[in-house]
């Protein structure tokens, strides 16, 4: 005679867990980056699309791509945390992130393709620092990859199919690029091929930024803003990625996926009240 066992029931997510989750669909579903740079610079988002020559759209894949990796090269060596100066982290990174963003706007075009690795290694330490601070180890490979994962997952257009562009599709998506992307002979390393679907996503701001950036008349001032800008928004998508994967650690990932999109739809269903 056989005995079968039946699955543990999920999880029943708290009250406080449920307000965290709340906070989470809010930071990564909601798609502002592009209006807000569009707003700083007074032009409509699909004028500053074509603003670009088309020898510069051409090269933007690769450009991405170079500033990924060698953020990933040089994010992640030292404690991405760490503050040699007596003001608050926060501040710190703000007033690194303004002073390479108003650098490359006071060049123009050539001096933000300088800066964009310079800049996204600057990004990349902020979402490695709130990895850290959910619990997260950043000496696991994996984890590197979910701190990368995080420019995709800000990168949605908000032209994109909510159906194909939802946080846990666009998850999905970049689980499946992962897979045999971390090359065990290799240290550890996340191998090149897994940087593709990361630049197609994160390649439409940064094609925004340094768009806007190129415009005369936005200069360093412009350029240190659209940095901030990009600051804030990435600083808040890794704090909702990385407290979905502290929910899903606590309580498993069936009770927060269907926790996540009750949340959701609610909120949508308001917004289309």
């Amino acid at each position: 005679m056989s005995l079968t066992i039946a699955p543990p029931p999920p999880s029943i997510l708290t009250d406080d867990a449920r307000a965290e989750l709340s906070r989470a669909v809010v930071q990564l579903e909601t798609v502002s980056l592009a209006a807000r740079i569009a707003g700083m610079v007074g032009t409509p988002v699909e004028a500053l699309r074509s603003r670009l020559p088309s020898g510069v759209q051409s090269m933007l894949d690769g450009a991405v791509r170079k500033a990924l990796a060698s953020a990933m090269q040089a994010a992640l060596k030292a404690s991405p945390s760490a503050n040699p100066t007596p003001f608050p982290t926060a501040w710190f990174h703000r007033g690194l992130a303004a002073a390479t963003g108003a650098a490359g706007g006071a060049l123009g075009l050539p001096g933000t393709l300088v800066e964009l690795p310079i800049s996204t290694t600057l990004l990349l330490r902020q979402i490695a620092a709130i990895a850290a601070e959910h619990g997260e180890d950043l000496a696991d490979p994996l984890v590197a990859a979910e701190c990368l994962k995080v420019f995709a997952l800000g990168g949605r257009d908000a032209r994109d199919d909510a159906a194909e562009s939802g946080y846990f599709a666009v998850r999905v998506a970049l689980a499946e690029a992962v897979k045999g992307a971390v090359g065990k002979g290799m240290a550890g390393m996340l191998l090149p091929g897994f940087l593709g679907p990361i630049a197609a996503r994160f390649g439409g701001p940064v094609a925004l930024k340094i768009s806007a950036q190129a415009a005369p008349l936005i200069g360093a001032a412009g350029g240190a803003a659209i940095n901030l800008a990009f600051l804030e928004h990435f600083r808040g998508v890794a704090q909702g990625h990385f407290t979905v994967r502290r929910l899903e650690r606590l309580h498993g990932p069936d009770a927060v996926k269907t926790a996540y999109e009750a949340i959701a739809a609610t909120r949508d269903a308001r917004f289309m009240a």
